[in-house]
C-alpha cells in the first residue's frame, strides 16, 4: 500500500485513483517546514502550484519516488536535485491547453473592449461612461506570440481563424507548418515588440525568462500596445510593468499571473483601470481541473514500476 500527499486539493476523480491504491492525506501547510514534517513516509506527491520542492525538501522524504506537477510548469521543483535523488517528475502538458487560450483571449477582448471597466462604473451608477468609453475590435489586429509551444500556437490559430488576426511569433524553434497554415511570421523578440498591437507571453519560469519583459522591452512596445499574460508572473518585472501602464508606454494588460502569488492585495497594479487580472484562474475550468488531477495515474504507473506517460526528467 502506497502513501500519497496532496499540497492542496484536487478533483475527486484524481483521488479516487489514490485512494485505490493507498492512503491519500491532504498537507496541513505548503511551507518548507510544514513539507518537511509531511512527506516523512510518502511515496508519492502531487503537487500544485503553492508549495515548493526544494532540495532541502527532496533530500528530506526519504520514501518519495514520484512527484506529480498538477499542471504544466515544473519552476516550483527542483528538477536537478529531483533527478539525482531518483525522484520522477510528470506533469499533464495536454490538461491545461484550452482553458489558457480561452483565457488568453477572453483577457484580450476584455482589455480591448474595456468590458471590467464598464461593469464596474456601471455598478457604480455611472451610466454615462457609454459616452466616454471607446473600445478596439480585434479583427485584423497584429498578434505577437512569445513561445510558441502548444498554447502559444493555439492561441494563434484560435486568434487567426477567430479574428483574421496577423500572427507573429517569436521562439527558439521555427513553426514551419503554421507559417504556411497562418501565415504567420517569425521575428526577434525586439522586433515583435516593436511591431505587435496584442502581446501575449507562453513561455515556461527558467532562468533565461525571469523578467524577459523589463523596462527596456516595455519601452520597445507601441504606445497602442495591449499585453497578456498567462504564463508566469515573473516572467514580467511588475515594477517595470506598473510603470509602462501607469506612464503610456502600453496602452493595457491583461495578467492572471503574478511575481509573489497569492499577491498582496495592496499590489499597485490592482489599482490600475487599464489592467485586467485574474488570480491565476487561466486552468480553473472543470475540465481542466479533471485532467491535471489525472497526474494520478502517472503517480501510480511510477511507484508500480511502470514507465509514466508524461515524465519530466529522466531516471536512469
Amino acid at each position: 500500500m502506497f502513501h500519497f500527499l496532496l499540497t492542496e486539493p484536487i478533483h475527486e476523480e484524481g483521488v479516487k485513483i489514490l485512494q485505490a491504491e493507498g492512503n491519500v492525506r491532504l498537507a496541513k501547510g505548503t511551507d518548507e517546514e510544514t513539507l518537511i514534517a509531511e512527506l516523512q513516509d510518502i511515496d508519492g506527491v502531487i503537487l500544485r502550484a503553492r508549495g515548493r520542492m526544494t532540495r532541502r525538501v527532496l533530500e528530506s522524504a526519504p520514501r518519495l519516488k514520484v512527484i506529480g506537477r498538477h499542471g504544466v510548469g515544473v519552476d516550483n521543483v527542483d528538477l536537478e536535485a529531483a533527478t539525482e535523488l531518483g525522484i520522477q517528475v510528470v506533469n499533464t502538458p495536454h490538461a491545461v491547453t484550452e482553458g489558457v487560450v480561452e483565457h488568453t483571449v477572453g483577457l484580450m477582448l476584455d482589455v480591448a473592449k474595456r468590458i471590467t471597466y464598464a461593469d464596474r462604473r456601471l455598478r457604480a451608477g455611472d451610466w454615462e461612461v457609454r459616452y466616454r468609453l471607446s473600445g478596439r475590435e480585434l479583427r485584423g489586429r497584429t498578434l505577437g506570440v512569445i513561445g510558441f509551444g502548444r498554447i502559444g500556437r493555439r492561441v494563434a490559430q484560435t486568434c487567426f481563424y477567430g479574428f483574421g488576426m496577423q500572427i507573429l511569433y517569436t521562439d527558439v524553434v521555427s513553426a514551419p507548418d503554421l507559417e504556411q497554415a497562418l501565415g504567420a511570421r517569425r521575428l526577434a523578440l525586439d522586433d515583435l515588440l516593436r511591431t505587435a498591437e496584442f502581446i501575449t507571453l507562453h513561455v515556461p519560469l527558467l532562468p533565461e525568462t525571469r523578467h524577459l519583459l523589463g523596462e527596456r522591452e516595455f519601452r520597445l512596445m507601441r504606445r497602442d500596445a495591449i499585453l497578456i499574460n498567462c504564463a508566469r508572473g515573473a516572467v514580467i518585472d511588475e515594477k517595470a510593468l506598473y510603470r509602462a501602464l501607469t506612464e503610456g508606454w502600453i496602452a493595457g494588460a491583461g495578467i492572471d499571473v503574478f511575481e509573489e502569488e497569492p499577491t498582496p492585495a495592496d499590489n499597485p497594479l490592482l489599482g490600475l483601470e487599464n489592467l485586467v487580472a485574474t488570480p491565476h484562474t487561466a486552468t480553473a475550468t472543470e475540465e481542466a481541473l479533471l485532467n491535471m488531477a489525472l497526474v494520478a495515474k502517472d503517480v501510480v504507473r511510477v511507484l508500480k514500476g511502470e514507465p509514466p506517460e508524461y515524465p519530466v526528467n529522466t531516471i536512469r
